[in-house]
């Protein structure tokens, strides 16, 4: 149906004005059980047409919470009317855009298959079973399903169109235990990824080993001990590499924030990191294998490519839009995207990860005499310094070159840009997630990872 709303309504793209059409669905279904309890059981969707129109370096934006004939012709009415008004009102035109790099069509890359919600509450129930019964005690457990898929058609005046799907789902695995001294401890693993339900819960089982390490971790946790506070050096997880790709490095290298005035700006082409560090944002393609949340074509109508945004210790790009491109004298390489067809997109990261060296994550811990090994964070905040804090979750001591006792809950900091020019030892395998949230804004579903880094790093204690 998008399709025929398209066909019929292409004649309406005004000449010489460059414009987007886009129909897009979103999906979400959710169950949360805890303890054995079911405590919410949710399906939704919404669905709508938006268009953006740009002329003269000004853009208009309009949407409706339809798809139809008659919704398309509304949006790129209005689009073209609100990009009027701006010319009227705006002073001066913007950064005029030049024609796109390239036109086509990009194939659809997968389908969303719908799973009945009984199916759904069956297998988190069976594994909230089989947690009971192997683990009894455990103070606290839950199991929360979350699927947020995307289907979006993208029509757009002189650059590609395309049909990207991006279905995910996850499983939240999270369990609870008590310390010595009655404070309440836990831990969380997220279970599947990108594709549709039995794509990743088919069979179940294929989690349990899964599970037996996240008991493990949590039982370590409570007989941990408090981090040593002070300027320590560690070895960072492939997640804590990911979680620092994403929050501290690569939101300062979005060309909007750049224009907001992020550290990015005055250090492009200037040592940011060890020539051992090297960054890309991924599009669709990872190793020869699809990226944990490929990205086929962008919003703009932009066919999508790895942005190299770290070579070498060498802050040598950005991500951009086609407007950012022409501003900083870069290609665009298909990072604009809005979350539902009401957001306007902008620029966000896509599977943003640091690329793998040559030791293996057991020649970096054995080559740290006193300090810790960072596997997970649950959290982290950073701004356009590129300072940041992140807490730590799952962590454990290294004492000559051996793991030790567990830790507590802790927090790290530092700034980016000075942190990663300690990294002197990188591993060679590379870790992803792909279940969270981008906030910018708009929430918007990334990947991001990493390999394990030798560090140095400042730690919180108790």
């Amino acid at each position: 149906m998008l399709k025929d709303i398209y066909e019929s309504n292409k004649a309406l793209f005004e000449d010489g004005v460059q414009t987007v059409l886009r129909a897009q669905e979103n999906r979400y279904r959710s169950v949360n059980i805890l303890k054995g309890n079911m405590v919410s059981n949710h399906r939704r969707e919404s669905r709508g047409i938006s268009a953006r129109v740009g002329k003269d370096g000004l853009f208009g934006f309009a949407s409706i919470a339809e798809c139809s004939d008659e919704a398309a012709k509304k949006v790129l009415k209005a689009a073209s009317e609100n990009v009027n008004l701006l010319a009227r009102h705006a002073g001066s035109t913007g950064i005029v855009l030049p024609p796109s790099y390239g036109t086509g069509l990009i194939p659809t890359n997968d389908d969303i298959v719908d799973a009945e919600q009984k199916r759904i509450i069956e297998v988190c129930r069976q594994l909230d079973d089989y947690i009971a019964q192997k683990y009894p005690n455990l103070e606290s457990r839950s199991i929360y399903y979350s699927e947020d898929s995307q289907d979006r058609i993208i029509y757009s005046s002189d650059a590609y169109d395309g049909h990207l799907v991006t279905p995910r789902c996850y499983i939240y695995v999270s369990m609870g235990l008590k310390t010595k001294d009655g404070n309440p401890v836990d831990m969380f693993k997220a279970l599947g990824g990108y594709g549709s339900f039995e794509d990743n819960f088919s069979d179940i089982e294929q989690y349990y080993p899964e599970i037996e390490k996240l008991y493990k971790k949590v039982k370590d946790k409570a007989d941990g001990v408090y981090a040593e506070a002070g300027y320590k050096t560690v070895v960072l997880g492939g997640m804590m590499g990911g979680m620092l790709a994403h929050e501290a490095v690569g939101h300062t290298v979005e060309a909007d924030l750049v224009m907001g005035g992020s550290v990015a700006g005055p250090s492009l082409g200037k040592r940011v990191a060890s020539d051992l560090v090297n960054l890309v944002d991924f599009a669709h393609t990872f190793n020869g294998e699809v990226a944990p949340l490929p990205v086929y074509l962008d919003d703009e109508g932009i066919k999508a490519e790895d942005a190299v945004l770290i070579k070498d210790g060498i802050l040598t790009g950005y991500m951009n839009s086609r407007e950012t491109a022409e501003k900083y004298n870069m290609k665009p390489t298909g990072n604009v995207r809005g979350w539902s067809f009401a957001d306007e997109p902008l620029i966000r990261m896509r599977n943003t990860c640091i690329l793998p060296g040559e030791n293996t994550v057991e020649e970096l811990i054995e080559s740290v005499e006193d300090g810790y090994y960072l596997i997970d964070s649950g959290n982290g905040q950073a701004d356009l310094t590129g300072e940041f804090m992140f807490g730590v979750t799952c962590g454990y001591e290294i004492k000559n070159g051996k793991l030790g006792r567990a830790l507590l809950d802790t927090t790290v900091s530092g700034v980016a840009f000075e942190m990663l020019k300690t990294v002197d030892m990188v591993s060679n395998e590379v870790e992803w997630s792909s279940s969270g949230f981008c906030g910018k804004k708009q929430q918007m579903a990334v990947g991001m990872g990493g390999p394990h880094m030798r560090c140095k790093i400042m730690i919180g204690g108790r």
